[in-house]
């Protein structure tokens, strides 16, 4: 089996699972999120810990990391709904641009228009500054394809830097055309 399954996932407390036919649910202080289970896959409760495993005599490739993935987001759902996860998105270019109004952030990128991203249910979108964002949510897969998604509307390019760039990521710069 593989071995990051082998590892139980533990629960905190305040921390509840709830083990169902084919997904497992988690609540905690944050909010509640569910997994559904891969086939072959079980998962059951020991004392404060959710155990993952493949069924018996079902021990395929497949199988094996489908277990390891499961208990790999069984433990980012236990973390979600604890503390939570973040990602913090820079704007570096003159006149780039966010701010949030009601449900809605607001991007001036250096188009013609402004972009408008609607924020979608579960996450929420903070801007300290006209040049920071900060997607916050219970759930580590959305928060990162939310940041995706913002991070797309302008990457940044390699001749100067400008766009919109993750915190802390190193942006390789190219050497520009000589005479």
């Amino acid at each position: 089996m593989s071995r990051i399954a082998k590892l139980p996932v533990k629960l905190p407390q305040g921390v509840n699972a709830t083990i169902a036919a084919g997904a497992v649910t988690v609540k905690g202080a944050r909010g509640a999120l569910t997994l559904p289970i891969a086939d072959g896959v079980k998962v059951a409760q020991k004392d404060q810990a959710l155990l993952v495993s493949v069924a018996e005599g079902q021990a395929t490739n497949e199988r094996v990391a489908a277990a390891g993935a499961a208990r790999a987001n069984l433990a980012n759902m236990v973390t979600g709904v604890t503390r939570g996860f973040e990602r913090k998105l820079e704007l570096v270019g003159v006149g780039y641009r966010a701010a949030v109004q009601g449900k809605t952030l607001n991007l001036t990128l250096g188009f013609s228009h402004p972009v408008n991203f609607p924020v979608p249910e579960g996450i929420s979108i903070e801007t300290p500054s006209q040049t920071e964002i900060v997607v916050k949510g219970t759930d580590r897969q959305k928060v990162g394809q939310v940041a995706a998604v913002i991070r797309g509307y302008r990457p940044p390019e390699p001749y100067k830097g400008k766009g919109v760039r993750y915190s802390g990521e190193k942006i390789v710069m190219k050497e520009g055309k000589k005479k």
